[in-house]
């Protein structure tokens, strides 16, 4: 099932375009990796996946199923680090976009919360303060926020940025999970070698063209051959 289509996307930013001619289709349980240079539209692109910017041209066109019922785990998470939220807390705030004003929770969404708490193996410290955590605990919980707004699609914009090898490890095993359990998932990363072990399709934009396809057709394209040569960890 078609889940997201991009159709001649263009996206202009005080007179110069970030985003020429995209096109792209996301089906239900894809892994789409979305590579490139800074500067290359990649945050504008998800901006307009969430349909928090508009197009200035062409089209995005999401599925009724899952509008407004993305999970979206942004690249610099504004959480204060002496926050008083618990690991469950933060957890529980993502289902208050779907709850719309009212505050409490339902029972759906507490038995919901303590799956996810299972899936990412952040039971033992779900009372834990926020603030105490390591980075690739944070990054779970946060993932566990997003999973908790989430109807089975997650954008994640570059979410390993500040973790180290094994966190790294870590969170790719829990996507691999969630992958096989159904979910899609739509992820900016800097690191091509893991983009290509683990996505299906790859769209890699850069300032002068970009390139949509299968992962194995990336790495047989001249584009993937130059960046697999150079060794991207690409930033």
């Amino acid at each position: 099932m078609e889940l997201i289509k991009v159709k001649n996307l263009y996206k202009k930013f005080s007179g110069t375009y970030v985003l020429e001619n995209i096109n792209f289709t996301v089906k239900s349980g894809e892994f789409l990796s979305i590579i490139g240079e800074n500067g290359t539209g990649k945050s504008t692109l998800m901006r307009l996946l969430l349909g928090l910017s508009e197009a200035t041209k062409g089209s995005v066109e999401v599925n009724k199923k899952i509008k407004n019922k993305i999970g979206y785990l942004p690249q610099q998470v504004e959480i204060k680090a002496d926050f008083p939220a618990s690991v469950h807390e933060i957890i529980m705030s993502g289902f208050l976009n779907s709850s719309a004003i009212i505050p409490f929770f339902k029972k759906a969404q507490k038995i919901k919360a303590n799956k996810i708490l299972e899936q990412l193996h952040i039971t033992d410290i779900k009372n834990k303060p926020f603030k105490e955590l390591s980075g690739g605990q944070k990054q779970r919980v946060l993932l566990g926020r997003a999973l908790a707004a989430s109807n089975g699609v997650l954008l994640l914009d570059e979410p390993l940025n500040a973790l180290d090898p094994l966190a790294i490890a870590d969170f790719f095993e829990i996507l691999e999970q969630l992958k096989a359990g159904g979910y899609t998932i739509i992820m900016i990363s800097h690191d091509i070698h893991c983009a290509i072990k683990y996505a299906n399709n790859i769209l890699h934009l850069s300032h002068n063209s970009h390139y949509y396809g299968s992962t194995k057709e990336y790495v047989n394209s001249p584009l993937g051959k130059i960046m697999l040569e150079e060794g991207h960890h690409h930033d």
